[in-house]
């Protein structure tokens, strides 16, 4: 599964924003399907279920582009969790949009996907729920006044979805004050007295959290949290076409923001893919003569080797090519960019790299894929 973020029909976002977010950047759509959806809605929601289907998988009848390749089905299932009230909680490896699926629920269903906790090792419990203003707490004693909301409170009081990325690298402690808010749908504020000692969940209240498969065991989620959520795998794009698309469209928007008014070629973009699908263990493009079908596995790289990063170097093969020469990309520039990517800091990834090179690369046919090989020099 990953991201598709076509440009067309997007709304009036801000130049000024690197990364608008969902609600910004698609706010024509929404608006859109808003006016256009006639169906029944759960509580609290800003769209039914179908309207927010079309939003996040596309609807040609209605002229929105698809934003996440990934089946129906797993975005149906999504959605009537959320319906149900039920936590989600989307699962997979490094790179597979789970954070942009996330974005685009939180969007559908509430209108705004800006009600976000970072998991992290130092993040604490009033970050989540609600901090205090300590001038006016010390001047006036606790009060709402003096209460800072944090995401949590305020998707309780206004109804609406929060999004947790990365929860298993919160500390237990605090992963586990969802506990009352998941089951209960109530916060407890024991420093307010009366009416204010309580905040009850409006209708739309729900949390979308994120893990990776490889951070399983930095703060594994307790069973009594886990019952409370709906757990949903969010699987690489298997088809090489989709992803190939998918890198060639997200590229071209990154380039264009980025002032840049050449694409990256589709032959290096085929480079890209196929290289990031061999070392990844993934199907690769079979062509006849080309070896893509018979070639000996590879092994698998410890770095992450996912759509994202693919996209991400697309871009810097357009940058690199662009800011110092002014032209387009070319295989030895992917050499360069793709070595930063695959090579971290692990030993291993740079052997098995140089390998793909003499294994595989010095196989395939075409001149895209001989000068892609005869530039290995360049790699560290």
């Amino acid at each position: 599964m990953a991201t598709s973020n076509k440009t067309k029909d997007t709304g009036a976002a801000p130049q000024t924003l690197q990364r608008p977010p969902a609600e910004i950047l698609y706010a024509a759509q929404l608006s859109r399907l808003q006016a256009q959806d006639t169906d029944p809605r759960p509580p609290g929601w800003a769209l039914g279920l179908k309207a927010a289907r079309s939003f996040i998988l596309g609807d040609a009848a209605h002229d929105i582009a698809p934003k996440i390749v990934a089946p129906v089905a797993s975005i149906e299932r999504m959605l009537v969790t959320l319906a149900t009230g039920r936590g989600l909680m989307l699962v997979g490896e490094p790179g597979t949009a789970k954070s942009m699926l996330s974005e685009l629920l939180a969007t559908a269903i509430s209108g705004i996907s800006t009600l976000t906790i970072q998991g992290g090792a130092s993040i604490t419990e009033d970050q989540i729920k609600y901090g205090w203003n300590y001038a006016l707490l010390i001047n006036e004693g606790p009060s709402p006044r003096a209460m800072v909301p944090a995401p949590l409170y305020l998707g309780m009081q206004r109804g609406q979805v929060v999004r947790f990325e990365e929860i298993t690298r919160a500390p237990l402690e605090v992963q586990d004050c969802l506990l009352g808010m998941l089951s209960d749908r109530v916060m407890a504020v024991p420093e307010l007295a009366g009416e204010h000692g309580m905040l009850y969940a409006r209708e739309g209240f729900n949390i979308i959290a994120t893990a990776n498969t490889r951070d399983r065991g930095v703060n594994e989620m307790s069973a009594a949290l886990k019952r409370r959520f709906d757990f949903e795998t969010v699987f690489p794009i298997l088809d090489f076409d989709r992803e190939l698309a998918l890198v060639q469209e997200s590229s071209a928007r990154l380039l264009a923001q980025s002032g840049i008014p050449k694409t990256v070629p589709a032959p290096v973009l085929e480079l890209l893919v196929s290289t990031f699908r061999d070392l990844r263990g993934a199907p690769g493009k079979a062509e006849k003569g080309n070896g893509g079908g018979n070639d000996a596995a590879m092994d698998k790289l410890t770095a992450v080797m996912s759509t994202a990063e693919a996209v991400n170097v697309a871009h810097a093969v357009g940058v690199r090519a662009w800011f110092l020469e002014q032209r387009e990309g070319s295989p030895a520039d992917l050499v360069d960019c793709i070595a930063g990517t695959v090579v971290k800091d692990n030993a291993d990834d740079r052997a098995k790299l140089r390998r793909y090179f003499e294994q595989k690369a010095a196989k395939r046919n075409g001149a895209h894929w001989r000068a892609y090989y005869e530039a290995r020099h360049r790699l560290p």
